[in-house]
């Protein structure tokens, strides 16, 4: 009996050992406690926060990169990998939240984000997230005009520049649809965010009508031509603006042409079967705090919407630089933003854009 009751008790030391090495084993597949797995675009984050959020908290950062939000989706969405915080733009954190994708935010957890992430901003995003419930903003800017001085006659600031015949074959333009509906959408006077079919047909024959005028459609190569002084003008966003300032002298930008723009944001959100919330969340308002925001700042170029940044940054900025950084709120206020239309509306876009392209 003794002995029996020896074997039983080696035996449940046996179990218990094991069970907790298999318990150990799961938890280092997933990361354990001290892990987070962020998806974000290319970079988008400065190495060297990354390495001093690691060294402050002992948290281990994975980090995977995307190229478009629409790449991002689908894999989000069929969980083949289980992030804890990823960095859409204003429209898919919508679709994220509408298809039930993401879990609110807890804000007793984000003081950074609450002290410095400026009111305006999230009003804005409020357009695309009610209740800020599921966003914080971290990088945003607009689309904007960029040209050359020495080639395009005067100041500019309107749209309308694009389908001036004088500067056939200077011209370029981003190879995006929304980016590229939202330009005659906004010298017709309609909404960029527009579902009607007949407006979007209206603004699908004036690109149609400009593609001769049009060197090239773009995304990339749009910077580096305009660097090298390759074209007059084109379509670039905001947070390229202050490097192609620094790279050639000769180039000028509109950041909001007088038809109005797309004022665009790209905030963290956390997935709904994250499994590390709390380090996501450690790791949002360690990027709100301004030392840090700063830091990002310069490394990226980005505007942002911490207010303590600029005065960690503007002793080694130019007039011109501050100015796209951080723009008069008139630049900015009452632009729309980008929101989610719908799987059909999507299409449509697509559709209409192809027609564009291949015409």
């Amino acid at each position: 009996m003794k002995r029996l009751s020896s074997f039983l008790l080696l035996l449940c030391c046996l179990t218990a050992f094991f069970t907790a090495g298999c318990d150990s084993l799961a938890e280092e597949e997933e990361g354990g406690d001290d892990t987070l797995y962020i998806y974000s675009w290319g970079d988008y984050l400065d190495p060297d926060v990354i390495t001093e959020f690691e060294e402050e908290t002992g948290i281990h950062v994975v980090l995977d990169e995307f190229d478009t939000n629409e790449s991002m989706y689908p894999r989000v969405k069929e969980g083949a990998t289980s992030y804890d915080l990823i960095c859409p733009s204003d429209y898919m954190i919508q679709k994220m939240a509408e298809n039930d994708l993401l879990q609110p935010l807890d804000y007793d957890q984000l003081p950074n984000a609450k002290a410095y992430i400026g009111k305006d901003f999230f009003k804005q995003a409020e357009s695309y997230d009610p209740g800020n419930r599921y966003s914080i903003p971290y990088c945003w800017g607009t689309v904007g005009l960029m040209y050359n001085k020495k080639l395009v006659a005067g100041d500019i600031d309107s749209w309308s520049v694009l389908f001036d015949p004088a500067y056939k074959d200077e011209i370029l333009m981003q190879d995006s649809a929304r980016d590229a509906f939202m330009i005659p959408l906004r010298l017709l006077g309609d909404s960029m965010n527009t579902k009607d079919p007949q407006e979007l047909a209206k603004a699908r024959d004036i690109l149609i009508a400009q593609k001769p005028l049009v060197q090239a459609y773009g995304v990339d190569d749009i910077r580096d031509k305009l660097a090298s002084g390759e074209a007059a003008l084109g379509v670039i966003y905001s947070g390229e603006a202050i490097n192609l300032l620094k790279a050639n002298p000769d180039l000028a930008f509109c950041p909001a042409p007088k038809e109005g723009t797309n004022l665009w944001m790209d905030g963290w959100v956390i997935p709904k079967q994250a499994k590390h919330a709390g380090n996501a969340h450690k790791f949002i308002d360690f990027l709100c705090r301004p030392d840090i925001a700063a830091k990002n700042f310069k490394a990226l170029g980005y505007s942002t919407p911490n207010t303590g940044v600029r005065g960690l940054v503007e002793d080694d900025m130019d007039e011109e630089e501050l100015a796209v950084a951080f723009p008069d709120p008139s630049v900015y206020q009452g632009q729309e933003t980008y929101q989610y239309l719908g799987e059909a509306i999507d299409k449509l876009y697509t559709k209409l854009w192809l027609q564009v392209k291949v015409e």
